[in-house]
């Protein structure tokens, strides 16, 4: 049986963010909401509890680590559980962590597309800096909707689906997206042929990515923001959702509309921003998600395939 752990459900600057003073932050400080903390996004797969393919490096990876214990076996005197990554695009929040693996004893197994593998030697070099330390072993994805697997998962095909999102702001490709610079994950279970789409970062629904939450078992897509105004109205940012490459919630074509067409078994949001409502547990707009049949992720959240 596959099992999909959340290590991490927020977004970029996790939950608080370190110098955020908004309702959300300064209540979740002081005690004063309902909510919990989240540091920011990842997910691991695994099929026998011990090893284990990390999707996404969160900056918050050791923390991550530390509240994962199966992700530390212990079977040698250096040791990790952590047996492959693979990166659904090159934003920092999803890719920093890379660094704190650097004391990995081989090259580190690394998949990626390979617009994501550009930016992670020109806009924010990583492969170059690791290669300093333990190095990369790097696999490259095709977008050819073909299967491909992963050696600690050998009975799991995963296939690369591209989203119409955008590239992180130092990558060429920023003000014109190239396929391949953002992915979604098709997650199946080749045993039960049960089946998940991971997409934290969705800008559109595309024909695509529509049928990919027609056919999930269980969906964990982009939760950023509740509204597409949510950073402008707040005051912390010019910059709307679609303007960073994320679908908000609410509204007409929203990613409600878009799960409540789904006929996915679990519908969950992941990547969530600090400024968003759905973060307090008792919020209307959470009892609205309810309402409709969509959970949100939290740190430690475990799905079985």
């Amino acid at each position: 049986m596959t099992t999909i752990r959340v290590l991490g459900s927020a977004a970029g600057g996790g939950f608080p963010q370190w110098n955020c003073n908004c309702a959300n932050c300064d209540g979740v400080r002081r005690g004063t909401i309902d909510a919990k903390p989240r540091t920011q996004s990842s997910i691991a797969l695994t099929q026998n509890g011990q090893d284990w393919l990390l999707v996404n490096a969160s900056p918050d990876i050791l923390a991550q680590i530390r509240a994962t214990p199966a992700l530390q076996p212990a079977r040698a005197a250096r040791d990790t559980g952590i047996g492959a990554v693979l990166l659904m695009d090159a934003q920092i929040d999803h890719v920093t962590g890379l660094l704190m693996l650097r004391e990995h004893r081989q090259p580190l197994p690394l998949y990626a597309t390979p617009s994501v593998l550009r930016d992670l030697d020109r806009g924010f070099p990583l492969r170059g800096i690791l290669s300093h330390y333990c190095g990369v072993d790097t696999h490259e994805l095709a977008l050819d909707n073909g299967a491909f697997r992963v050696p600690p998962l050998p009975d799991i095909d995963l296939h690369a689906v591209p989203l119409d999102s955008k590239p992180p702001p130092y990558s060429p490709n920023r003000a014109t997206p190239q396929p391949g610079d953002n992915i979604g994950l098709r997650i199946v279970d080749r045993a039960t042929g049960r089946r998940a789409f991971y997409a934290p970062g969705l800008g559109a629904i595309s024909p695509e990515v529509r049928e990919e939450l027609d056919r999930a078992d269980v969906v964990l897509v982009d939760g950023t923001f509740w509204t597409d105004d949510e950073m402008p109205r707040l005051g912390l940012s010019a910059k709307h959702a679609r303007d960073m490459g994320h679908l908000a919630q609410s509204g007409p074509g929203g990613m409600i509309a878009a799960l409540d067409a789904s006929r996915a078994t679990r519908k969950i949001l992941i990547h969530i921003n600090n400024t968003n409502p759905i973060l307090v547990e008792n919020s209307p707009e959470r009892r609205e998600l309810v309402a409709h049949g969509i959970e949100v992720a939290h740190d430690g959240m475990e799905i079985a395939l």
